[in-house]
């Protein structure tokens, strides 16, 4: 298959606001645009592909007739690895846990969920909750859980633009107001709710909690805040790329370039390049795409050379 720029699905959750609309230029109907799932094969909501022989098919179609497309490290998923995302936090999410993949298949029949979340921009002092202030006991953690007490004993987190945070499953968080962010993550829409601030629905009705399934798989302890300064950069010419995170699940680099910039992609991962800033086009095997700011490209693993040519940002993300 050849490169392919995909249509993202947009959630309307009610936490979400319009800036992924204004500012990212995600088309939709929807209000808000919480989430753009920017490259999904999830039956929730699949990303669409834009050109090519799989034109007006979802990239799960794609999956489905070609699993060589993600490449080799991908051989030892039963389903598509990965799901990324763009989120516009207007209101604090629920503060929540996602279970590891052990839990997840017994009890969920699907993956479970680690993720990261790189900061693209936010509000002076927003903030997200992350883990706890002190270890703590699952009695104490589901008396707190009842009430407001829950926001006291939570980990609270300046952030600031540029800052990644990695989420293994098990550690509770949540995304405070006045935050957009890309999420990379397991290929799994499954959520515990721990705490959601009493608030209503859609439909007018309080919206669902899980807190004996979080009890199980929560990890109640503070957690690991990542140094920022650690980064590793590698400078090339007209490019620079440097490594967010990278764990067993996925790597994740952001990607800059001014001008012309080539890159090989090997049998051994698809990659996924995301536009933060800017635009410019990418080119492979003949096929040239225009990318700007919010449209992601996605590049199936064997690909061969890849040229990127203009002036962009981007979240470059592989197994």
């Amino acid at each position: 298959m050849e490169i392919v720029k995909l249509t993202p699905f947009v959630a309307d959750n009610i936490w979400g606001g319009t800036k992924l609309i204004e500012e990212y230029g995600i088309e939709t109907d929807k209000r808000p645009a919480a989430e753009a799932w920017v490259l999904s094969c999830h039956p929730h909501g699949p990303s669409v592909i834009q050109n090519g022989g799989f034109r007006g098919k979802t990239l799960q179609e794609a999956y489905l007739a070609d699993k060589s497309i993600c490449g080799s490290k991908g051989e030892k998923y039963e389903f598509f690895p990965l799901l990324i995302k763009l989120i516009d936090a207007k209101r604090d999410l629920s503060i929540q846990v996602h279970p590891d993949n052990e839990y997840a298949m017994r009890v969920e029949g699907e993956y479970g969920k680690t993720e990261a979340w790189y900061i693209l921009d936010c509000d002076p002092g927003a903030e997200l909750l992350l883990g706890f202030k002190k270890e703590i006991g699952v009695e104490e953690f589901k008396k707190a859980a009842q009430s407001d007490e829950m926001l006291d004993i939570c980990c609270h987190v300046k952030v600031k633009k540029g800052d990644v945070f990695f989420i293994e499953s098990g550690t509770l968080h949540a995304i405070c107001k006045g935050i957009v962010l890309a999420e990379v993550q397991q290929n799994s829409n499954l959520t515990y709710r721990i705490y959601d601030y009493g608030r209503l629905g859609k439909d007018g009705k309080p919206r669902e909690l899980h807190l004996e399934k979080a009890a199980e798989v929560v990890r109640r302890c503070p957690p690991d805040i990542p140094d920022s300064s650690e980064r590793k950069t590698e400078e090339y010419k007209n490019a620079s790329r440097t490594m967010l995170t990278k764990c067993e699940l996925f790597d994740m680099r952001e990607l800059e370039v001014a001008g012309d910039f080539t890159f090989e992609v090997d049998g051994e991962s698809f990659v996924s390049l995301l536009c933060l800033e800017g635009g410019g086009s990418v080119e492979c095997s003949g096929t040239q795409l225009t990318l700007k700011k919010g449209e992601s490209v996605f590049v199936p693993a064997s690909s061969g050379k890849v040229t990127i040519n203009g002036k962009l940002k981007i979240l470059e993300t592989r197994l």
